[in-house]
């Protein structure tokens, strides 16, 4: 190799090094689960979208909603799987966009709900006046605490008067927790009493569903307000496609979804409602 050579792939390599590898995407998934069982559930996802977008997806849950919601602050994901609430919020401050929604027990609509114990006496949400109430997931948690206590607000009782609030990890340790008599009733979604994580630790025929919301959009995906519209609508595409393929219908049997669906933020209008009855926040 002559010395000529040398210099040009020396001056490449110098050149290379001033232009960067591509950032690997970051898909941020908030901990409705518990973080392993999230793992399973979403690495196919990732490993699918990588695929599909060139590029690698890297799948990120955070310990807990706390660790998760500074992750969304902080712009660390490109894409994220999160709650309606959250939704609200990211897109209103830090500009994420909704891509699709997910449909889960047939639908891609969902309630909050209140669940207590069949022997425990209660029977209206009035009889929760003195008990105590373990919501799942902390106060951004909206089929959890937010649209449970929307019903709570609007049968009268107030919360620190009439009910005293606790919080548990997210929404399956809430109703175990009501299970093993830890506390009188549970705020969670809806289909909580059909999940497997419930189903395993529980005898569900001894739980009922006291009350639920009105329904609302599912659980959502958003993309950042800077990714490039193409490649957002490509991910869109891509999820709600999934559905129409053997490989994909892997996918969605992993992730514990029937399906994704295209939404735009006019699908949030239940939520926004019912967001500024319980909190008063506008969005």
């Amino acid at each position: 190799m002559n010395k000529k050579t040398i210099t040009t792939l020396l001056s490449l390599v110098l050149l290379g090094a001033s232009f960067p590898a591509l950032a690997d995407l970051k898909m941020g998934v908030f901990p409705r689960r518990p973080v392993a069982v999230t793992h399973k559930a979403f690495r196919p996802l990732a490993e699918a979208l990588s695929k599909q977008l060139g590029e690698k997806v890297v799948l990120i849950v955070p310990k807990d909603f706390k660790a998760f919601w500074k992750g969304v602050k902080s712009g660390q994901f490109d894409i994220v799987h999160y709650n309606q609430y959250h939704y609200l919020i990211s897109h209103k401050k830090m500009g994420y966009k909704v891509v699709a929604v997910n449909e889960e027990f047939g639908s891609k609509m969902i309630s909050g709900a209140l669940t207590v114990r069949k022997d425990s006496g209660i029977n209206s949400i009035q009889d929760l006046k003195g008990k105590t109430i373990l919501f799942g997931g902390g106060k951004k948690a909206m089929g959890s605490y937010i649209a449970p206590t929307a019903m709570l607000k609007k049968a009268g009782l107030v919360a620190g008067k009439d009910y005293t609030v606790r919080f548990a990890k997210n929404p399956p340790s809430a109703v175990i927790a009501v299970y093993n008599k830890a506390a009188d009733a549970a705020g969670s979604g809806n289909v909580i009493l059909k999940t497997g994580g419930v189903k395993k630790k529980t005898n569900v025929a001894e739980l009922k569903m006291l009350a639920q919301s009105e329904p609302f959009i599912h659980l959502v995906w958003a993309v950042k307000g800077s990714m490039d519209p193409a490649k957002a609508k490509k991910i869109q595409d891509f999820m709600v496609g999934l559905k129409n393929s053997a490989n994909g219908k892997a996918v969605l049997k992993a992730a514990k979804v029937n399906a994704f669906h295209a939404a735009t933020d006019a699908d949030f209008a239940k939520v926004r409602e019912i967001v500024k009855y319980a909190l008063g926040e506008e969005y």
